[in-house]
C-alpha cells in the first residue's frame, strides 16, 4: 500500500510539473505580450470631474493638458462619456479612454497635447515591435459650439528614451516632425473608431512611449467639420480621442491593419471621404438610404441601385454628414465629409 501511495505522489508531482511547463510560458507571454500600463486607460484613483489627467495611473502630460474621459460621469460632464464638452463618443472598450489636441493654432503659437508613460519592459535594440491604438475625430460634444472643430493628421506614436514630463511654466517644445507608428491621413471618422497600427525596428532601449501628432502645423493637413464662415466663433482646434494602446514583440500581440478598413466586411461604406462633387455608396443595392446632417435635418433621400451607387454632393453645404441605410437587420450607419 505504500508502495502504491508513493508512485501516485511521484505521478502526481510530474503531472503538476509537466502542466506548470505547458502553461507557464503561455502565461509569460500573456503577462508581458503588451507592454503599455494601463492600455487602456481604465486604471485611475478617482472618478472626477476635471478637465486634464485627473488621478490616473501610469500616464502623464508631455505637452500641455490631455484630457482623460470617463463614463462614470453624470451624462454631459465635462470630462464624461459618451458626452462631454468636446465630442460625443462611447470609448472603444472600457469605460474611458483619452482626449488631446492634435491640432491648433491659436494666436499664432502652435500647440499641441502629448501624452505618455514608461514602458512596462525597455525595447531591444535591433527587435521588431508591433504596434497599435484606436483613434476617433472628436465631434459634436455639448460645448457652445460644438461643430467648430477640425480633423487633421498624423496622429501617432513616438519612442523616446528619456523622460519628457511637461513643465506648466516651461516653454513649449518644438515639433519633432516624425513618428514611429503614425495615421498619415486626415482622421475624419466620427463615428467609429481607426485602428492605426504598424511595427518597427527599435533602434534604441526605448523606455517612454508617446501618443499625439508630433509634426509642426505645416506638415499637417486638416479638414473642416463645417464651414468657418458660416458660423462665429471658428475654433482652429482638432481634437482627438485615443483607446486601447498596445506595443508587442509578438506578431500577432497587437491588432494590425489587413487592408482598407471600410471597404471590408459586408458594411456599407461610401468613398471618397472626405468627398467633393460625388459620393459613391457601397454595399446598400436595395436598400433605402438617408443622409442627415450634423443636426439630423434630412438631405436627401432614396433607393440605392447596385453596388456602386453614385449621389450628387457638389451643390451641398461643406461640413458633416451621416448616410443610414435601412431595410438591415442591424441599424447601419457611416459618416462622411464634404470638403472644398
Amino acid at each position: 500500500m505504500q508502495r502504491k501511495s508513493n508512485e501516485r505522489m511521484v505521478k502526481n508531482w510530474a503531472f503538476r510539473a509537466l502542466l506548470s511547463l505547458l502553461v507557464a510560458p503561455s502565461s509569460l507571454h500573456g503577462s508581458c505580450q503588451n507592454l503599455v500600463p494601463n492600455a487602456g486607460f481604465e486604471e485611475t484613483d478617482s472618478c472626477r470631474l476635471i478637465l486634464g489627467l485627473g488621478d490616473i495611473h501610469d500616464w502623464y502630460s508631455a505637452y500641455l493638458t490631455p484630457d482623460h474621459l470617463q463614463s462614470c460621469l453624470p451624462y454631459g460632464a465635462v470630462n464624461g462619456l459618451p458626452m462631454n464638452m468636446f465630442t460625443y463618443q462611447e470609448p472603444f472598450e472600457g469605460n474611458s479612454c483619452i482626449g488631446l489636441a492634435t491640432y491648433a493654432s491659436l494666436s499664432g503659437v502652435e500647440q499641441r497635447e502629448w501624452i505618455m508613460a514608461t514602458l512596462l519592459t525597455a525595447l531591444v535594440p535591433g527587435q521588431t515591435y508591433y504596434c497599435s491604438f484606436r483613434a476617433n475625430a472628436g465631434f459634436g460634444g455639448n460645448d457652445l459650439y460644438p461643430q467648430i472643430w477640425l480633423a487633421s493628421n498624423h496622429v501617432g506614436m513616438l519612442f523616446t528614451t528619456y523622460d519628457r514630463h511637461w513643465d506648466e511654466y516651461g516653454p513649449y517644445p518644438e515639433a519633432l516632425n516624425r513618428a514611429d507608428i503614425q495615421y498619415p491621413m486626415v482622421l475624419t471618422d466620427t463615428v467609429g473608431w481607426t485602428l492605426v497600427s504598424g511595427s518597427f525596428v527599435a533602434d534604441s532601449a526605448y523606455t517612454y512611449v508617446m501618443l499625439g501628432n508630433f509634426f509642426s502645423n505645416a506638415q499637417s493637413d486638416t479638414v473642416h467639420f463645417a464651414n468657418p464662415d458660416t458660423i462665429f466663433p471658428w475654433y482652429n482646434i482638432s481634437y482627438t480621442l485615443i483607446d486601447a494602446v498596445c506595443v508587442s514583440p509578438v506578431p500577432n500581440g497587437c491588432e494590425q491593419v489587413h487592408g482598407i478598413d471600410e471597404m471590408s466586411g459586408d458594411a456599407p461604406f461610401v468613398y471618397p471621404n472626405p468627398a467633393t462633387d460625388e459620393l459613391f455608396i457601397g454595399r446598400s443595392a436595395g436598400m433605402e438610404v438617408e443622409v442627415v446632417d450634423v443636426l439630423g435635418r434630412r438631405v436627401w433621400q432614396g433607393n440605392v441601385v447596385g453596388d456602386r451607387y453614385a449621389i450628387m454632393v457638389a451643390n451641398w453645404a461643406r461640413g458633416s454628414y451621416l448616410l443610414r441605410v435601412h431595410g438591415t437587420k442591424e441599424k447601419q450607419a457611416v459618416k462622411f465629409v464634404l470638403i472644398e
